[in-house]
């Protein structure tokens, strides 16, 4: 399979519009027939499996693909959903042969003796849980941290080899011995022949996930077969060192204490499929990202300039071009899964690398940047009871990697090349990575200390206080008493992300951070906000209204929306109350772009201090109430709910007390009518001496973590290692909401309405807490 060194821009994987014989555009016109005709080995899928399935993830997001057997997945939403719910969608089939064996091979692999059993990644609950409760202490972070020199060392000697040579295959020089050398290490494994070990790697992910002739199955049954006695011998071996450290020593141990749940098979299986899942996903991981990073020279150049942006960009990396195409699941008993009914015992193709470009999910998802602050929401690692262990080992290598080249080679480019991957449906990576450079411009030859310094990034996701833009103040006006507008551009003249209406970025201006909504044309290569002095408020705008001028440099990040306008409404009523126009007044133009039915309220306290009044006037006089408080107006908000059309929506930003009485007021009608962002928060921190610690029980984890009166609940989470998306931490977006499974919620949120509260299924985690101490579950 061939794939050209890809531009930023993707051409379509389906050929030209001619060559498909379309007229206008994209030859995907039928959804039905592009199911029907769908391969997962061969074509489109292939070359660019986010790309193959934009069609499904607009038109027909899970749909049977009779070639294959499989019901095929590819929306964000959906997929989470699948790994959310393990029970009903089980794990049971991710290691079956998606190609059954002939005859000839499963004969050859009983002469091996070949017993392949449920390992963590396809075994169902209860046995799942309590074995990856005795067996996850070696996979927390602080148990990580000790990895870090060993892995720089064995990165460090790769590059000491090929530094001068001026051209090399990354693959074959670091990318794929490394991370092999590094899970071994951590298993405990004996290092052995690492080209038999890589042959053996190759045979079982074609076993598993690939499409081999009968004739290669004869082929890669002997290979598997030697495999399975390989793993077999090792752990002879290791049995034979009782004090042998490494994970597989534990789980060695586990197996002598607790043979009830880590069972002898469990441990051969085990041993044959981590040295596989250790390192293969890794060495594939770092070679894609290598080679989108090479192809997208800004975001390479920016890198080396800035290594704190080494997390976030291997956060990026894993979701535009992860090594993990895709997983499975099947059915325990029949279920409808956006609006399909699946039966029991339906096989899923659940598409993480579709699902990672989800433009319901992520802003200008096609786009690849390394500043996109919810890149970690990214699938490529799973979600839930499942997600992969080892994210945090791998995480740490691919990091190294990229700080070791990014110093020492900074002027590393991509060579001329195609490039080869072996056909399955669920790993990509190229099979060669070749690069080149001018030894004579290797920083270390100037100044040796190059070789030196160097950066520890903390076990975990990206902090993100690094994920910040340079940018400059374009223009500096008064769009009102009071109101700041300024225009922002990027700091190097680049066109800056696109945006959605309802989106916000956030400014880092001196000591402050604060998110102000996007109200310019999403268009626009700049960014316009408006920016409210608030005399009581935490300082940060005053500060920006005093010290921002045209021409300084800050940093910025985002865009994000959290605000999304549902486009397909039949009516929406958007309300805004002063400072509020700014997400309001994009809504309108998007919807009136659209040709929509809405209609304008805009309240203030008089119209000289209302922002863009001219504009909201001159666009939307024909949809538009204006309120100005000094002139006796008052909105009606009673008769605007009551007038409300069937299935219409409200849209409102502005002060507490509108949010509020708008609340009340909906509280009876459907959910999905009444859609609001705070601009503002009431939440000042904590202070130990006012709360009470308390536990949370962690359900599809298995974990019980403890939360201080002087920590937070996200962050007590996030040090047992599990990831959970996070943006504001002052409860206003929404981004750290979890499930609520059992308990009573102290909420002090500002994004769940008072029924939603009432109900208690979800929770903030950056700012509510247990009420009262008591112990909370939750579905993570």
């Amino acid at each position: 399979m061939v794939d050209q060194t890809e531009s930023n821009d993707k051409g379509c994987p389906f050929g030209t519009a001619a060559s498909a014989g379309a007229e206008h555009g994209c030859p995907v016109t039928d959804p039905t027939a592009m199911a029907e005709a769908f391969d997962a080995f061969e074509g489109p899928y292939q070359l660019d499996p986010a790309e193959a399935l934009r069609w499904s993830r607009d038109q027909l997001p899970v749909f049977y693909a009779p070639k294959l057997g499989y019901w095929v997945v590819s929306r964000y939403d959906d997929i989470k959903a699948v790994f959310r719910d393990p029970i009903l969608f089980s794990p049971r089939n991710v290691l079956e042969k998606i190609t059954p064996a002939t005859s000839e091979a499963q004969e050859i692999l009983k002469g091996y003796d070949y017993a392949m059993a449920r390992t963590m990644v396809n075994e169902d609950e209860p046995a799942h849980m309590e074995r990856r409760r005795a067996l996850l202490d070696h996979f927390m972070p602080e148990n990580l941290e000790q990895q870090q020199d060993m892995i720089r060392r064995l990165t460090r000697e790769k590059i000491d080899a090929f530094i001068d040579s001026g051209r090399v295959d990354l693959i074959d020089g670091m990318l794929y011995e490394v991370p092999l050398l590094v899970a071994l290490h951590f298993l405990g494994v004996p290092e052995d022949e690492i080209a038999t070990l890589k042959t053996f790697s190759v045979a079982h992910s074609v076993n598993t996930w690939g499409k081999p002739s009968d004739q290669k199955q004869i082929e890669v049954a002997h290979d598997v077969g030697r495999f399975w006695q390989y793993a077999g011998e090792i752990i002879e071996k290791m049995r034979a060192e009782p004090e042998g450290t490494g994970w597989m020593h534990h789980t060695i141990r586990m197996n002598a204490e607790i043979p009830e749940v880590v069972t002898d098979s469990y441990v051969h299986s085990m041993m044959m499929a981590i040295i596989v899942a250790a390192h293969e996903t890794t060495s594939l991981a770092s070679a894609n990202m290598f080679k989108t990073l090479l192809t997208h020279p800004d975001a390479w150049n920016d890198i080396c300039a800035d290594p704190s942006l080494i997390p976030n960009a291997v956060e990026e990396c894993l979701r535009y071009a992860g090594s993990i195409v895709a997983w499975r699941r099947q059915t325990t008993a029949p279920t409808t899964l956006n609006d399909v009914d699946l039966p029991k015992g339906a096989k899923l193709l659940i598409v993480q690398a579709s699902g990672n470009q989800d433009e319901r999910h992520f802003e200008a998802a096609d786009t690849f940047d390394i500043y996109r602050d919810n890149a970690v929401d990214h699938l490529t690692f799973g979600y839930g009871a499942h997600q992969c262990m080892g994210k945090n080992i791998g995480r740490m290598e691919m990091r190294i990697f990229l700080e070791e080249v990014t110093r020492r080679l900074p002027h590393l480019r991509l060579s001329e090349q195609e490039f080869d991957y072996l056909p399955n449906t669920s790993f990509r990576g190229p099979d060669e990575l070749w690069v080149e450079w001018e030894p004579v411009q290797n920083p270390e030859r100037t100044n040796p200390n190059a070789i030196h310094p160097r950066r520890t990034f903390a076990v975990g996701p990206p902090a993100r206080r690094d994920i910040a833009r340079k940018v400059r103040i374009a223009e500096v006006r008064q769009e009102a008493d009071g109101i700041l507008g300024l225009t922002i551009e990027d700091a190097q003249g680049r066109p800056l992300p696109k945006w959605t209406a309802g989106s916000h970025i956030e400014l880092c201006v001196g000591a402050y951070d604060r998110k102000y909504s996007l109200c310019g044309a999403p268009e626009d290569d700049s960014y316009r906000v408006a920016i409210l002095r608030e005399e009581l408020g935490r300082g940060g705008s005053r500060h920006i209204h005093e010290t921002l001028c045209a021409g300084a440099e800050i940093r910025m990040r985002g865009p994000s929306n959290l605000f999304k306008l549902d486009e397909t409404a039949p009516h929406v009523v958007l309300i805004a109350g002063g400072i509020g126009i700014t997400p309001i007044l994009a809504m309108a133009d998007r919807l009136k772009a659209l040709g929509q039915s809405y209609a304008l309220h805009y309240a203030g306290r008089s119209k000289s201090t209302m922002a863009f009044l001219d504009r909201v006037t001159r666009d939307h006089g024909a949809r538009l109430s204006l309120y100005a408080g000094n002139e006796g107006d008052r909105m009606d908000l009673p008769d605007m709910v009551a007038g409300l059309e069937d299935a219409a929506q409200i849209y409102a930003c502005g002060p507490k007390g509108l949010l509020n009485a708008l609340e009340t007021l909906t509280k009876d009608l459907p959910e999905g009518t009444f859609h609001f962002e705070h601009f503002s928060t009431s939440a000042t921190g904590i202070d130990p001496e006012d709360e009470q610690a308390f536990e949370a029980e962690l359900t599809e984890s298995g974990l019980v973590v403890k939360v201080g009166t002087d920590t937070t609940l996200l962050d007590a989470i996030m040090a047992a290692g599990i990831d959970v998306a996070c943006d504001c931490r002052e409860g206003l977006c929404g981004s750290c909401e979890v499930a609520v499974v059992e308990g009573e919620i102290d909420h002090r949120d500002m994004v769940l309405t008072r029924a939603e509260r009432a109900e208690s299924n979800r929770m903030m985690t950056c700012c509510s807490r247990s009420k009262n101490g008591t112990r909370i579950k939750l579905a993570l």
